[in-house]
């Protein structure tokens, strides 16, 4: 059996940042592009990759996956009064307790102003996350209107946050609308002691531009 957790943990900078690792992509299964047999066949030119598409593991249940694509799922979240996004990753996509918190149909997987009023708990969510073999991480953390990050970091990790997502590119409207940099990221990622990762958010057809 994988251990993800220390897998994820040994990934570095250099290959988030030269295309060799992606851990945020999204399919035609939530509002990317892509289809997610063609996003997993170009991934064989990576290390590993992580398909989380918004609140949904359909395409994980409906496909053949190989050992280089971590699974997981993209959660919209409320923490207090900021909106944010649960990466989790190496779940068991068949588990139970994640049941509860997954999409009830397409429009909540795609639609932002439909997603934006989830209503799940973001301590059971973690602890679901976890019961399924999981690891729970904060995506794109530079554009959560927190007031302090170092606050809200060490919020989260009370209730079991294992990660944040810090090398990121920052594209699309993520890379205008931003509260903190990603200095700011790292220093509070580390300052906690949180695995960080990467990736593209993907929402287009092509792993590699």
């Amino acid at each position: 059996m994988i251990n993800y957790k220390e897998l994820i943990r040994s990934f570095t900078r250099e290959d988030y940042l030269n295309h060799r690792v992606n851990l945020h992509i999204h399919t035609s299964y939530s509002d990317g592009r892509g289809e997610f047999k063609n996003i997993v066949k170009q991934g064989a030119k990576f290390k590993c990759i992580a398909i989380s598409d918004h609140n949904t593991i359909q395409g994980y249940l409906e496909n053949e996956v190989p050992d280089y694509v971590i699974p997981a799922v993209e959660f919209d979240v409320w923490c207090g009064y900021v909106f944010m996004h649960l990466l989790a990753y190496g779940i068991d996509v068949n588990s139970e307790y994640l049941k509860p918190f997954l999409a009830k149909s397409k429009r909540e997987t795609e639609m932002d102003i439909v997603r934006i009023f989830a209503k799940r708990d973001i301590k059971k969510l973690m602890e679901a996350i976890h019961k399924s073999g999981g690891i729970a991480v904060i995506a794109h953390p530079a554009c959560c209107w927190a007031i302090s990050l170092d606050k809200f970091f060490k919020k989260l990790k009370s209730l079991g946050l294992d990660g944040a997502e810090v090398y990121y590119p920052y594209e699309r409207h993520r890379g205008i609308i931003k509260f903190h940099t990603l200095s700011a990221v790292e220093k509070a990622a580390q300052k906690h002691g949180l695995i960080m990762t990467g990736g593209t958010d993907l929402h287009g057809e092509n792993l590699i531009p």
